[in-house]
């Protein structure tokens, strides 16, 4: 069977499942709701092996969750507003909207190719006017509650093109356009107050169920910091310059402080001073570089002397202030406290200022000399330098020194977080409008929820080339009335950050309408979503800000959840040649390639079965070809067998046994996203089925088998799994239920002894072909000496200690009747160190090989047509007798 004949069969499948809409639901408060939600996808274009293996784990799991009995949601849509549409449209003179319509247009025929079970009435387009007015009916709801507010900001600003440049839009700190040196320049933008939220943010993530990394990445993001905000008294003033620092058993050891170039009052110290150039000059030096530049590790600190000095208030050390590129902002205070020996940013700064350097930590087991270091030390010791805290452990120093510094009035211990508030201004065309109109005499006026939404205008209304934001290029968009007074005004021109669209939008999945956000019963039975499964590259800013705006809802009433998502899988990239696959490095491997040679359910196969799902997936054609080997090798099971039997016997037991445990391994394995663990379940199960055919089956258990086989086939190859169970039930195999498995029908010591009687047999056979006899006289099964069986348990024992040699060889040696075999046993240390498989799964006895192999002794005659003689090691005459081994008889044909 080819690959052309399987995608005929998934075409007819996928056609019977959207006509019979198999796979939309509805609120059935009578079933237990799973919701299953995969990161939906930016319509970049067509779709690559990446987005195939996330979407693939998501619909193995829905399948399979939907055949236990849940009603699942399992729903898709597309991240459709950014920056790649724009750069397209600049680019080659298209409208962005049409760029990304068809873009989705093409991704969604990939999508339905590979019969994903997804529910297409929910399907969510965020650049759609319908989809977009709710982000800006929450952008108006958030302003009222107070949690939109609008200040200036710094931004890399583009002086020829006269553009702000997102972070992504600058090359080595410069326009990723045209090459000019990019500046940061102060705008005023809108921000979302996610700082409220700090702390519940921080605290929720331990009741989630989600991979540690990824809960650890949202809590470094968050930062939460307890220290101390302390005043030092600016010298020679009554002004205060307050810092904030975790680190107040080092307060002793300041020898100058740092502001940023951005401090406010900066230039009102130096204006008229001899400093006030160099600190210009400075600041439009800074001005020319990134945020992300500024605070890169191993980029050169620099600064100036702003000519101020302040007063340490616990020693009275007069420090001098620099400004420093090192030093942002928003972060703190927008100042800091430098103590260069025991913190390598400001021990490079004093280095290269020439600023003394002055220890107050010294560690146990040496003393350090400030003039001698070589780097700061950073580590715990015993406080030195630091009046009446000298002897204390600088651990228990924070503490104690965070009181002193509250009871004497120096500052207050306090928390600070380093998350800051989200700034969502972008001076884009592609994006969410912000619904706010500026009017002279009312001031700033959020749009009424009646005139909402507030559409982008036509692309052919705007300019995208004359290097600033574009809707600033549409008057009819610009030119409004004011909402109160009636008056002309201004809409604002900025566009929502994207992150703004995925921040909710798995819960218009749960309540698909135009009228309003959504509806509030339907979400509060869908809610929240079961299991998200996507890269672990949105594990902080999507992630945390889907997590704020679920709490903001929650607070304006729409909701009666803390958190949106219960559990995490993040799924490995999917590489080739040893680098993501992108198009930029050409080693794009596309799906329809794929698909015309191998068939949609190979495709579907190999990428959950190349990789466990959160590692990464290397590319290897080779591995392809096995899978869809393996996919031929289940079709033909639907061809009869030709060897059949009426009366049940060992042989059915047997694949009954094998049935169940297979069941119980893959149920398992997919419930803990082992799908990979899963296949290989099916692919020892397809080849314990073809051993059974080999020995006749019974009809009645045959197709049982088939029918189970099916059934637990279908969340992976669904399409293959409809065509097996169509030839017993006209019904879809999709919503069967999920096979149950019996668990004292499991018993792998029994199995043991039927692959044992099977693995003789197939040695028998490789045996009479190797060596071309057609007259076989006898076949004599040599079982081997007792004193094997101890040695193999022995060594069985010990091979889950260590694998070393010469401490096995010392265990096995304590046994007198094993050192009469000391060379044999040798030999056969070497042999099975080397390949562990040569221990069976169960050492038994001889005796016991002996009943097992008598028991099947008529069977064997049958098949061979010869007599089949049974015999001790110790007493055959066969030279070939030391060669058994047990698990392994040795056999001589004659």
């Amino acid at each position: 069977m080819d690959a052309k004949k399987f995608n005929e069969i998934a075409e007819k499948w996928q056609k019977k499942w959207e006509e019979n809409k198999v796979f939309n639901v509805k609120e059935d408060k009578n079933r237990k709701k799973y919701y299953v939600l995969e990161m939906f996808p930016y319509p970049s274009g067509k779709m690559h092996m990446g987005h195939v293996r996330n979407y693939t784990i998501g619909d193995t799991y829905a399948r399979y969750k939907r055949m236990r009995g849940f009603n699942v949601l399992h729903p898709i849509g597309y991240d459709a507003f950014g920056l790649p549409a724009e750069n397209a449209a600049i680019k080659n003179n298209i409208d962005p909207k049409e760029w990304t319509l068809n873009n989705i247009d093409s991704i969604k025929k990939q999508l339905k190719q590979f019969g994903y079970s997804y529910d297409w009435l929910r399907e969510v387009i965020t650049c759609m006017p319908d989809y977009y007015k709710f982000n800006q009916w929450l952008f108006v709801e958030m302003y009222k509650k107070g949690l939109v507010y609008r200040k200036k900001s710094l931004v890399n600003w583009c002086p020829k093109c006269k553009t702000v440049l997102a972070n992504e839009q600058v090359k080595d700190n410069r326009c990723w356009r045209c090459g000019t040196e990019i500046e940061q320049k102060e705008l005023e933008q809108w921000f979302f107050k996610i700082t409220d939220y700090s702390e519940e943010l921080l605290n929720k993530l331990d009741e989630l169920d989600w991979p540690e990394r990824a809960k650890i990445m949202q809590k470094n993001w968050i930062g939460k910091s307890h220290g101390v905000m302390v005043n030092f008294k600016i010298k020679d003033s009554d002004e205060i310059l307050t810092i904030f620092t975790t680190r107040p058993d080092t307060i002793y050891g300041v020898t100058f402080m740092v502001v940023a170039p951005e401090y406010p009052k900066l230039m009102e110290w130096v204006k008229g001073t001899k400093y006030e150039k160099d600190v210009i000059d400075f600041i439009n030096k800074v001005k020319k570089q990134t945020i992300k530049y500024r605070l890169e590790e191993d980029k050169e600190k620099e600064g100036v002397f702003t000519g101020k000095y302040v007063i340490n208030p616990l020693n009275n050390d007069v420090v001098p202030v620099y400004v420093g590129n090192f030093v942002l902002p928003e972060y703190g205070t927008g100042a800091i406290m430098a103590v260069p020996a025991h913190d390598q940013r400001d021990f490079e700064f004093a280095k290269k200022y020439n600023i003394p350097i002055k220890v107050v930590i010294q560690p146990q087991s040496y003393e350090l000399n400030p003039e001698k270091m070589s780097r700061a030390y950073i580590d715990e010791g015993i406080l030195v330098n630091s009046d009446k805290f000298n002897g204390t452990n600088s651990s228990d120093a924070i503490q104690e020194i965070s009181k002193y510094i509250e009871e004497k009035g120096y500052g207050k211990i306090t928390v600070q977080y380093k998350l800051k508030d989200w700034l969502i201004s972008r001076q884009r065309y592609w994006g969410t409008p912000i619904p706010i109109i500026y009017c002279k005499k009312c001031g700033i006026v959020p749009v009424p929820e009646d005139q909402l939404p507030v559409k982008l205008p036509d692309s052919k209304d705007v300019d995208f080339q004359q290097g600033k934001n574009p809707l600033l290029t549409s008057e009819k968009f610009v030119k409004t009335k004011c909402p109160i007074c009636g008056r002309p005004a201004e809409r604002e021109t900025d566009t929502m950050d994207t992150f703004v669209d995925s921040s909710w939008y798995f819960l218009k999945y749960c309540s698909p309408g135009k009228e309003k956000i959504f509806d509030k019963n339907k979400v509060k039975y869908w809610m929240p979503v079961d299991v998200y499964i996507g890269g672990i590259e949105h594990a902080v800013m999507h992630l945390l800000y889907a997590r704020f705006i679920t709490k903001v809802m929650r607070d304006i009433g729409l909701l009666d959840i803390d958190e949106p998502f219960k559990k995490m899988v993040f799924q490995g990239m999917v590489i080739k040649d040893g680098a993501k696959m992108s198009k930029s490095l050409g080693n794009i491997v596309e799906p329809k390639e794929m698909i015309e040679k191998y068939g949609i359910d190979t495709v579907r196969l190999f990428i959950l079965f190349a990789a466990s799902v959160e590692k990464e997936l290397d590319w290897k054609q080779e591995g392809i070809d096995g899978v869809y080997r393996f996919i031929r090798r289940i079709y033909s099971l639907m061809e009869k067998p030709e060897n059949i039997h009426k009366e049940e016997n060992k042989s059915d037991k047997w694949i009954l046994r094998k049935l169940n445990k297979t069941i119980r391994d893959v149920t398992e394995q997919i419930e803990s996203f082992k799908l990979n663990l899963a296949i290989g379940t099916l692919m020892e199960f397809i080849n314990d089925i073809y051993r059974y055919k080999e020995f006749g089956v019974n009809i009645e258990t045959y197709n049982n088998i088939l029918k189970n086989l099916s059934l637990i086939i279908n969340p992976f190859i669904p399409h293959v799994s409809e065509e097996i169970w169509h030839k017993f039930d006209k019904n879809f195999s999709s919503i069967q239920k999920w096979p149950e498995y019996d668990e004292s029908m499991i018993d792998e010591k029994l199995d043991y002894e039927e692959e044992f009687i099977q693995n003789t047999r197939i040695d028998i056979i490789h045996i009479i072909n190797l060596i071309n006899k057609k007259d076989i006289k006898k076949i004599e099964l040599i079982v081997p000496s007792e004193w094997k069986y101890k040695l193999f348990s022995i060594i069985k024992g010990m091979i889950t200690k260590t694998r070393d040699f010469n401490e096995i060889i010392k265990e096995i040696m304590k046994n007198d009747e094993m050192k009469k075999h000391s060379k044999e046993i040798i030999a056969i240390l070497q042999k099975v160190l080397k390949d562990e498989s040569k221990i069976p799964m169960f050492v038994l006895d001889q005796k016991q090989e002996m009943n097992i192999i008598n028991e099947s002794k008529e069977l064997l005659e049958k098949e061979f047509k010869t007599e089949i003689i049974i015999t001790k090691e110790e007493e055959s005459k066969n030279n070939k007798a030391r060669q058994s081994l047990p698990g392994k008889l040795a056999i001589v044909v004659e």
